[in-house]
């Protein structure tokens, strides 16, 4: 095959996964206001079924996106999750409750923005938040399962810039991708505060915990069964040695300075509320565990914060103060702080996003009313660790479409390069897995190819 059929059917592939991404990124937007007649069961992979109304969902929620993609496209992304679900189930590849719960109401918040509140969901689709909620967790679980399992799959997939220069240099001049459109984006972020009753309430249950110990309970049985931190919990809360510098200041400090086997009075830092055990003290490194109990973030008192961007917003409009520096001062999201505010792509490590419906959602429509140089209001914003805050957004920049080139584009160019060299580990891994998986697909689906090879048959 040759390198323009190559990049032609990478771009094609890459721009599949993108749209189907975005479709399955807030399932229940149009779940709840589709039917289909007649449903059955199209294809199994181990103990996981697919349901012809699921196939018709994905494929219809494309047009209705104008992101249109095929039946057998929409089976095949069905298929690809519901094996990557069921090898990570072999090899024990987990997503914490912890982790679902987040992505969950990061998801309700969005809802929340795009609806216009709860009152207006519920009269939408006729449900509670809690029907809707129950409905969709085990579709989010599924999905960030399946990110989790591509992303062990590929974690040692690195590219090199030797290999992007020849990636591009091996596209003919004729056939030069053209870039999407992009955006410079920046934002200060407020986060919601704990209530005094709230902290109180944390507080209270991890003295408790203390008590506990100190009267003869294990630290670790707490803090697997107690404990709010994902990484940790598994281990009985266990962090391992930790040299100094590394932790957040709050924990640090209280941490080196315990004896070994004390446990500390509550401590509170950005992540929540501690309760820790320092085991062993080495130098400059400490060894210890946590018990972390993190505040309900829809719990939290949101009208200061809103009322403090709404009056920062108008500093700024009125010149008073540069959006930068507002954001180097106020914004309370640290990785964008230094950059005066400006948002990552996490996939290339610039500050050029791709404006498409790949975007996360609520970004993308809120953009699409802006103008470059305007200032949006404060809206509601749910942080990747899962806090919840309200953000003004600053539409600094856009960049129209044009011709790509090595010079003006390497960092999109290597993700297209890195993507190649990933999906070929991908597809590596799945011939080899499919040994490991059963999968039986419906005679109607039988035009379709699965994964490039996978033929469906009975």
């Amino acid at each position: 095959m040759n390198l323009k059929l190559n990049l032609t059917l990478l771009l094609s592939k890459l721009n599949m996964f993108k749209k189907i991404a975005f479709i399955l990124f807030l399932p229940i937007l149009v779940t709840a206001q589709q039917s289909v007649n007649v449903d059955r069961i199209v294809a199994k992979v181990d103990n996981y079924i697919i349901l012809r109304s699921e196939v018709e969902d994905i494929y219809l929620r494309s047009l209705k996106q104008q992101q249109p993609i095929s039946k057998c496209q929409s089976l095949e992304s069905l298929v690809i999750e519901k094996m990557l679900v069921a090898k990570a189930e072999i090899d024990s590849v987990i997503v914490e409750d912890v982790q679902v719960n987040d992505q969950l109401e990061a998801r309700m918040a969005q809802m929340r923005q795009l609806y216009g509140g709860e009152k207006n969901i519920v009269e939408q689709f006729g449900k509670s938040l809690e029907t809707l909620k129950s409905e969709v967790r085990s579709q989010v679980r599924e999905q960030m399962t399946s990110q989790k399992m591509k992303g062990k799959i590929t974690e040692d997939v690195k590219i090199t810039p030797n290999e992007v220069k020849k990636f591009f240099n091996g596209i003919p001049s004729d056939s030069l991708p053209t870039m999407p459109a992009e955006v410079e984006v920046a934002h200060i972020v407020r986060l919601g505060i704990v209530t005094k009753a709230q902290k109180e309430e944390l507080i209270s249950r991890l003295q408790e915990y203390k008590r506990r110990v100190l009267a003869g309970e294990k630290f670790e049985d707490l803090a697997k069964e107690f404990s709010e931190d994902p990484g940790s919990r598994p281990n009985g809360g266990d962090l391992d040695w930790a040299k100094r510098g590394t932790m957040v200041p709050q924990f640090e400090a209280t941490a080196m300075k315990l004896k070994p086997m004390e446990i500390s009075d509550v401590v509170e830092s950005d992540f929540g509320f501690h309760l820790i055990q320092t085991l062993e003290i080495r130098g400059q490194e400490y060894h210890s565990r946590h018990i972390l109990l993190r505040p309900d973030y829809n719990r939290l008192e949101m009208n200061k914060p809103t009322r403090f961007l709404d009056s920062l917003r108008l500093e700024i409009q009125k010149d008073s103060i540069k959006f930068e520096k507002a954001a180097k001062e106020f914004s309370e999201d640290k990785q964008s702080q230094d950059t005066g505010g400006l948002i990552m792509d996490p996939n290339t490590g610039t500050y050029r996003l791709t404006l498409d419906q790949s975007m996360e959602p609520t970004l993308y429509f809120t953009l699409d009313t802006m103008k470059v140089g305007t200032i949006s209001v404060p809206m509601s914003y749910r942080t990747d660790d899962g806090k919840t805050g309200v953000r003004i957004l600053y539409y600094k920049k856009r960049i129209e479409p044009h011709k790509a080139s090595l010079k003006d584009d390497y960092q999109k160019l290597a993700e297209y390069a890195l993507m190649e060299k990933k999906n070929k580990a991908i597809e590596v891994w799945f011939r080899k897995a499919v040994a490991d998986v059963y999968i039986k697909i419906d005679p109607e689906y039988e035009g379709c190819e699965i994964f490039g090879k996978t033929k469906a048959a009975n």
